[in-house]
């Protein structure tokens, strides 16, 4: 027996007066209203209605069950108008948690859209690198890129990241344009590399070639560092050869600032994935996040461009011999 459902034709027949109206009125067939009330009366173990070949009326049992269920189903009719009404405008402190290059080149500039739709929901936004414990610190989403390890975690895939590699006009301008990626292992270049903030292990540089040969270089570096800004401040500042996400690096090879290399080899892109803790029932206003920022991402050029990015202005410092440059996307 549906006791849910029992409740509400019970209450159906009292008001009605005869199973005829309440089943009509439920659209429902006779017989299956009256199935329905035989079945909660025997699970009650009480009567509830006397029947007679005319009308029902209600036994004092009945009509004590009646004005408790009665406001037991108007306190839930209530209670789903409320819930209908958050999903229609959401509202509540919503915290999620990015790494600071999507935070202020990706979604902060683009958050004026997000509060334009939902003003009464709160975002407090944790930028960093690190794990963030989602339950244990009470974060509502978080933002990730790369391959998800916690499997208890729900992880809907939003885009991919592309990397590029480059340097600086003033570094090639002392140790030349490298033409092959093996030349970044030469005594004449270094490279800048990014190592893991949890296990410190470095992440070579991988490419691969349009015939599909792979290749990893490890290259001689002066400097290494486990942030993604950090990593584009030190190509800037001409330590080395960086590769860095395409969405970071566009804006300074257009002024000129960065040269992109290698550009016939290239790399696997890098999944982005928006993740929340497992929950049957997301709330309304994480979900109308989740669907937000996945098509802010699926409509963001700075996500899906890979190698056609903004050509330095004219009057850009380029060095004579930068002409040749390739691609790589790291994980």
């Amino acid at each position: 027996m549906d006791r849910f459902q029992a409740m509400q034709v019970f209450v159906r027949v009292v008001e009605a007066g005869t199973f005829s109206k309440a089943a009509d009125s439920l659209q429902l067939p006779k017989p299956t209203v009256t199935r329905l009330i035989q079945a909660l009366e025997a699970h009650l173990e009480t009567r509830l209605l006397n029947r007679t070949t005319r009308r029902v009326t209600v036994t004092a049992d009945g009509a004590a069950y009646y004005d408790r269920a009665l406001r037991l189903l108007s306190e839930l009719d209530e209670l789903e108008s409320s819930m209908s009404r958050a999903r229609r405008n959401p509202k509540g402190r919503l915290r999620i948690d990015v790494a600071a290059p999507v935070a202020q080149l990706l979604l902060i500039p683009a958050l004026p859209d997000f509060h334009a739709r939902y003003p009464d929901i709160q975002i407090d936004l944790g930028v960093t690198d690190r794990p963030v414990d989602l339950i244990g610190e009470n974060v509502d989403c978080v933002l990730r890129a790369g391959e998800l390890t916690d499997q208890s975690l729900v992880a809907r895939r939003i885009g991919e990241f592309h990397s590029i590699v480059c340097a600086s006009p003033e570094y090639l301008r002392r140790h030349g344009t490298p033409r092959h990626p093996t030349d970044l292992e030469s005594d004449r270049h270094v490279v800048v590399n990014h190592f893991s903030h949890r296990s410190g292990r470095i992440f070579p540089f991988q490419f691969t070639d349009e015939k599909g040969e792979r290749l990893e270089i490890r290259g001689r570096h002066v400097l290494s560092v486990n942030d993604a800004s950090a990593l584009l401040a030190a190509g800037l500042a001409g330590l080395g050869v960086i590769r860095t996400s395409t969405f970071m690096a566009q804006m300074h090879i257009g002024a000129g600032h960065l040269v992109p290399l290698l550009l016939d080899w290239c790399a696997d892109a890098v999944p982005i994935y928006v993740v929340y803790p497992p929950n049957r029932h997301l709330s309304a206003k994480v979900r109308v996040f989740v669907d937000w920022v996945a098509d802010l991402f699926a409509r963001s050029d700075l996500i899906h461009r890979k190698c056609s990015l903004p050509k330095p202005q004219p009057n850009a410092a380029m060095p004579a011999a930068a002409d040749n440059g390739a691609v790589a996307m790291s994980v």
